[in-house]
């Protein structure tokens, strides 16, 4: 995925299926400048925010 994308799902009002390494994951923000975005493994409790490259994360449908 690009950091463009990246972006507009982050500001969609539908939820666009993004996985990370096969775990989906929720993006929480995103750092254009370094490519970077955090985000949160979905099936988790603790909402553990975790930063990651962007071109690392696929969107799924």
């Amino acid at each position: 995925m690009d950091i463009k994308r990246a972006k507009q799902i982050l500001s969609s009002s539908s939820q666009v299926e993004v996985h990370y390494h096969g775990v989906p994951v929720w993006i929480d923000s995103c750092d254009e400048a370094s490519g970077m975005v955090n985000v949160h493994d979905m099936k988790s409790a603790r909402k553990e925010i975790v930063q990651v490259n962007v071109s690392e994360l696929e969107e799924l449908g």
